[in-house]
């Protein structure tokens, strides 16, 4: 039988029994758009986080402590708030060679925030050094100045209040320990260059102030013997040409002869991890993340492919006596499977060219709902056509080959 002829026996077969064959499409429908909905939502949120990092010095090298055991040092979990790095400890690494700048980070305890009579409950604000706000990191305003009474704010901070913050204006913040401090807002920043990568991504507000005047952490460094500040996470700012060599000379510092590496408990282990080390990290994770939602539009197409078999048996039954006919006046076998094959997979290509526009769409709105680029994944949308079609293929086989094992002189006697 031609291969015309076929197609279009078996596309004015699909049109004859419209609704039945519209609920059969339906679920390769789903299938398809699931799975384009999800993998392009995934690499969407991957492209927009790597981009966000990617924003980030490049040059920096992240020291914290973190859970032990972890490969690569994880994301900081358990270990983050443990204040470890000592003065001592930012002194050497300062001596390093390669390094620029040591960015010292901690959290100053508090009870609330005020402004012009609104106030808001907040139980801690960063603590850095002026140096963590380069020109390119503030849009308005500047960096406070050392030992001043002095904050800088991010964007989502000047909305907190009933009325938006402004260079010039006063906060009042009221200490864990019951003091206040009156603090001039000198700046706004989008970002600081020693937070790490992914800190910005929650789009918190935040309040920065000097470190030397508003941060009290302490602890006795086991090399000198004094007590002296402690932070919980230190930046090293490096020579851009030498990143991955101060990488190992800090991870050396750190686990051999620093103070932190006699503070952190057994649990912990410091690490030193760049931005790219991040990248990779969560391009990983994210990955996986994909695979496993995409894994459920999978299912409906196994679906969506047993409702394709079980729709083309029950045609094969009602279609006995056409197949006999056939058969009867010279149809091979071979032409019958091919005419039970041709409309599986017709339904499975139908299912496959509409859910694939269907899952774009989908996948355009909800990359625009979570505020993210969107960001086609083309390699996805051939695998769904592909597959669309198998799903076809593959849930007619059984019913073709069922149909041309049909006996001619019994389904012309089936009524």
């Amino acid at each position: 039988m031609d291969a015309r002829e076929t197609l279009r026996t078996a596309s004015r077969s699909i049109r004859s029994h419209k609704l039945r064959s519209a609920l059969t499409v339906v679920g390769v429908v789903i299938g398809i758009a699931s799975v384009v909905t999800f993998a392009t939502f995934g690499a969407s949120v991957e492209a927009s986080i790597v981009s966000e990092i990617g924003t980030s010095s490049a040059n920096n090298v992240y020291a914290l402590p973190t859970p032990a055991g972890e490969d690569g040092g994880g994301f900081g979990g358990g270990g983050i708030g443990q204040p470890v790095f000592t003065a001592h400890d930012i002194e050497r690494l300062e001596n390093i060679s390669g390094v620029r700048e040591v960015l010292p980070r901690g959290n100053v305890q508090i009870r609330q925030i005020s402004h012009q009579g609104d106030t808001v409950s907040r139980t801690q604000i960063t603590a850095t050094t002026p140096a963590s706000f380069p020109a390119n990191t503030i849009v308005a305003g500047r960096a406070f100045r050392s030992n001043a009474s002095e904050v800088v704010v991010n964007r989502p901070a000047t909305r907190i209040f009933g009325g938006n913050l402004s260079i010039g204006d006063s906060l009042t913040v009221t200490l864990a320990n019951g003091t206040r401090s009156r603090l001039t807002v000198v700046g706004i920043a989008n970002r600081t260059a020693g937070q790490l990568p992914f800190g910005s991504f929650a789009g918190q507000p935040r309040f920065y102030v000097p470190a030397d005047r508003f941060y009290r952490q302490t602890v006795e460094s086991p090399t000198l013997g004094v007590n002296q500040r402690a932070y919980p996470q230190v930046t090293v700012v490096a020579d851009p040409s030498q990143v991955n060599t101060v990488q190992d000379r800090v991870r050396n510092y750190l686990r051999e002869s620093s103070d932190a590496a006699r503070l952190v408990p057994q649990s912990v282990e410091l690490s030193a991890e760049t931005s790219g080390d991040f990248v990779d990290r969560i391009e990983e994770i994210l990955d996986r993340i994909t695979r496993f939602v995409t894994g459920i539009g999978v299912i409906a197409l196994v679906v969506a492919a047993i409702g394709i078999a079980n729709i083309m048996l029950v045609s094969v039954a009602e279609r006995t006596r056409e197949i006999g006919i056939m058969k009867a006046v010279g149809a091979r076998n071979r032409d019958v499977m091919a005419q039970f094959l041709a409309e599986a997979t017709l339904l499975g290509m139908v299912g496959a060219i509409v859910g694939l526009p269907l899952g774009i769409a989908v996948a355009y709105g909800a990359t625009a709902y979570a505020e993210v680029a969107f960001a086609p994944a083309y390699d996805w949308f051939v695998i769904a056509v592909v597959v669309g079609i198998l799903v076809g293929i593959v849930a007619g086989l059984y019913p073709a080959w069922r149909a041309a094992r049909v006996d001619p002189i019994d389904a012309l006697r089936y009524e």
